[in-house]
């Protein structure tokens, strides 16, 4: 294979990996802020659940990423690597900071800034972004909403329950953590199966996007689970303690919320934010128990992350395209 397919398929498999490490605190963080369980055997839970993700969702998303934000003339090499480092700068970045920002958001935004500057706007495709971005804008929304009436309805249902109640829910967490890291995997690591299936296209080693080649599946599912493990608690810290106080049944709604709207999007092929629902479901629940234990100048600031996130990323796939280009 060619050097430059060898350093995408390195670069995407780095993405994957910051990735799971960016995102573990979105899977755990509930669980852990609530003493459910520690932080490492959270983390272990969430990283066998997070490998079989892509094996159970299947491959929509991936099938979206590769082929439906711009032609695929314009994706060549360069702008496909381009894009997977744009995205990795911003990871790294944004886990310094402690600020859960979006993954998805970062790769996407490379590849717009990418095929901007290398082909013009004629060669993005204007249906295919505004699903995307229609699934990424509304997704936080919907989990807001989700978090907000799953906590109130746990709340009506449990409401006569006496203080072993909180039992019930901690020993619940392991599932429905499971069933959240499985629903992330089977959406987040997708994105990066489809950035190299595309790569592998573009040399004649691989048809179309009709499937993903085994050795990718796997590759990609190992990349995601192993920086799942090494969990990046700087986020945690944020996602579990600063947001407000997370009891069992908070972290069980939270949970349980995300996971319907993510496994959701991941059917249809909607590759959406994990950081970005699970936030907001976590706003939800918080909002649901009262408004005023959300500490929102937090929230603001997350909020500001979110909206920068794809034009920074843009700008910086143009930039780095840019270099990559006049390197040659």
């Amino acid at each position: 294979m060619a050097l430059l397919l060898i350093i995408l398929i390195v670069l995407s498999l780095a993405f994957d990996f910051l990735n799971g490490f960016h995102d573990s605190a979105n899977i755990v963080a509930t669980i852990v802020s609530s003493r459910a369980m520690s932080a490492r055997a959270a983390l272990i839970l969430a990283t066998v659940a997070e490998f079989c993700g892509p094996f159970i969702v299947g491959i929509a998303v991936a099938q979206t990423i590769g082929g439906g934000i711009a032609n695929p003339e314009a994706l060549t090499i360069t702008v496909v690597l381009a894009a997977m480092a744009s995205a990795i700068i911003w990871n790294i970045g944004t886990w310094v900071l402690g600020i859960p920002s979006s993954s998805s958001h970062a790769l996407i935004g490379g590849i717009i800034g990418a095929v901007l500057i290398s082909a013009g706007p004629a060669k993005l495709q204007a249906a295919g972004i505004i699903k995307v971005m229609v699934v990424l804008f509304t997704s936080p929304l919907i989990g807001f909403i989700a978090g907000f009436f799953v906590t109130k309805s746990l709340f009506f249902a449990t409401r006569n329950a006496t203080p072993k109640i909180n039992y019930v829910f901690k020993r619940a967490q392991i599932f429905s953590s499971a069933f959240l890291a499985i629903s992330h995997g089977g959406n987040d690591a997708q994105k990066t199966m489809g950035v190299i299936t595309m790569g592998l296209i573009m040399y004649g080693k691989w048809q179309g996007f009709a499937s993903i080649p085994p050795w990718v599946m796997i590759a990609c599912s190992v990349a995601m689970a192993l920086g799942i493990s090494f969990g990046g608690f700087r986020i945690m810290k944020t996602m579990g303690f600063k947001i407000f106080k997370v009891r069992p049944v908070h972290g069980f709604a939270v949970q349980l919320s995300s996971s319907l709207v993510i496994l959701a999007a991941a059917l249809v092929g909607g590759p959406v934010s994990t950081t970005h629902v699970v936030s907001s479901s976590v706003f939800g629940s918080g909002s649901a128990d009262r408004v005023s234990k959300v500490h929102w100048s937090l929230v603001r600031e997350i909020l500001k992350a979110w909206v920068i996130t794809l034009p920074a990323c843009a700008l910086l796939g143009a930039g780095i395209h840019f270099l990559i280009r006049n390197l040659k």
